[in-house]
């Protein structure tokens, strides 16, 4: 469409923020029942704070001492990381819970690897976990804000005290210990004390609500370039997936389907120069040829549910799932519990990547069994775990069918996590956001 005059240029679109997200140009001003709730807070936590901290000071000091004497320094060491998530969990439930942030809920962290190394794999995810240290920082920063509340109270309940020393006749006070307050003094002071400190406690706890949108509420800035990060990471699994799912299609018809026709071709050849000849064994070889024929088309109706099942668009994952374990060369028990259907990507990553491992498990684990688990967890996320009783030893490979359930859950924005030791067994849990 043309037009004559010259209109300027639409705004650049902006990405909607996730909720609890402030951007910066809006000021939050907490609510009276926020500050009086960041007040009564902040004076537990000057209680309470010393001593969590001096016990995970206790616990840095012996595991750093009895590092290289004893293993249990490595135990302790462990545990003060969890124990940092721990405080870290509460600080963000209770910060959650006073202001409504909306933030997504601390999870401890997984490695995708299997293993001894996935061991320590996960618990150095958990060490470095920026979430957690931001929300100790929070607890850290409020803990000292509850030690200068308790001292206010203090002032506040000094000078009240002032305001009272005439009611029963207190001969002296004093000012910081060494200032004198004699008659009408006394009083004054102590009512100026008690408003003065009244009022910085009140900017305290607005403080708090300023200092705790600031160390956990992610900035417009960090919400878009943790989006571009998010995208370029499903971007390059979908590709990857796709050249995974485009190559086992070249490799089912190269290996499957196309053998099979070129028989039936030549069985068919071999039939029309026998048909005068020998009538009989013309019929032998077009009933062998026909048998042939309902096996390709078998191989490729089972192709082309590999590439889209329709069961799973038109009855949901359970009904899919049923389906896909009434065919498994191997016992499958199912336990799915779906109070609702999720979105198509996800339920359709979570379809193929059962229906992949069930696959792997039939063909390389020598698995007599599997169980197929599948939950709505409380965060909206599609769970599912595969478990065999197999041999184990599995690894992801490039190509592979591990390979591409990581690429496809991955695409969908979700995690995969893979333990298969050797001796079995082996396990695939797969999380899918449910509105991918």
């Amino acid at each position: 469409m043309t037009t004559a005059s010259v209109l300027p240029p639409p705004p650049p679109p902006t990405l909607p923020a996730p909720p609890g997200a402030v951007p910066p140009t809006a000021v939050r001003i907490s609510s009276p029942g926020q500050v009086a709730g960041a007040i009564a807070q902040l004076a537990a936590l000057g209680a309470i704070g010393p001593i969590v901290f001096g016990g995970l000071f206790s616990l840095l000091g012996a595991g750093v001492g009895l590092l290289f004497a004893v293993l249990i320094g490595v135990i302790l060491l462990v545990g003060l990381v969890y124990a940092l998530f721990a405080v870290a969990w509460f600080e963000q439930a209770r910060l959650d819970g006073l202001y409504g942030f909306d933030l997504p809920a601390l999870r401890v962290r997984r490695s995708p690897k299997s293993g001894f190394v996935g061991v320590l794999h996960t618990i150095w995810l958990q060490a470095i976990d920026p979430r957690q240290w931001r929300a100790v920082a929070s607890f850290t920063v409020s803990t000292v804000l509850g030690l200068v509340t308790l001292v206010l109270v203090g002032s506040v309940a000094w000078g009240l005290a002032l305001v009272a020393s005439p009611i029963f006749g207190w001969a002296r006070a004093a000012l910081f210990g060494f200032l004198p307050l004699d008659g009408v003094a006394a009083p004054l002071v102590g009512a100026l004390v008690a408003l003065v400190a009244l009022g910085a406690i009140v900017g305290l706890g607005l403080l708090h609500g300023v200092l705790a949108r600031a160390i956990l509420v992610p900035s417009r800035e960090a919400l878009l370039e943790e989006q571009a990060r998010t995208s370029d990471t499903r971007r390059a699994g979908a590709v990857r997936a796709a050249e995974v799912e485009r190559t086992r299609i070249e490799r089912d018809l190269h290996d499957g389907v196309q053998p099979r026709l070129v028989s039936i071709g030549m069985t068919l050849g071999l039939a029309q120069t026998k048909i005068d000849d020998d009538p009989e064994a013309a019929k032998a070889l077009v009933a062998e040829a026909h048998a042939s024929t309902k096996s390709a088309i078998t191989e490729l109706r089972q192709l082309a549910r590999g590439i889209h099942a329709s069961v799973l668009e038109d009855r949901g994952l359970d009904a899919a799932l049923s389906a896909l374990a009434s065919r498994s060369h191997i016992p499958v028990t199912l336990d799915v519990r779906l109070p609702r259907r999720c979105s198509r990507p996800a339920e359709a990553a979570v379809y193929f990547s059962i229906a992949e491992a069930l696959t792997n498990a039939a063909k390389h684990s020598r698995a007599g069994a599997c169980r197929v688990d599948v939950r709505v967890r409380d965060d909206g996320s599609l769970w599912a775990r595969v478990e065999d009783d197999g041999l184990g030893g599995a690894r992801v490979i490039a190509g592979g069918g591990l390979d591409g359930i990581v690429n496809r859950v991955t695409a969908a924005g979700g995690t995969v996590r893979i333990d298969s030791p050797q001796g079995g067994p082996t396990s695939v849990e797969v999380t899918v956001p449910c509105a991918s």
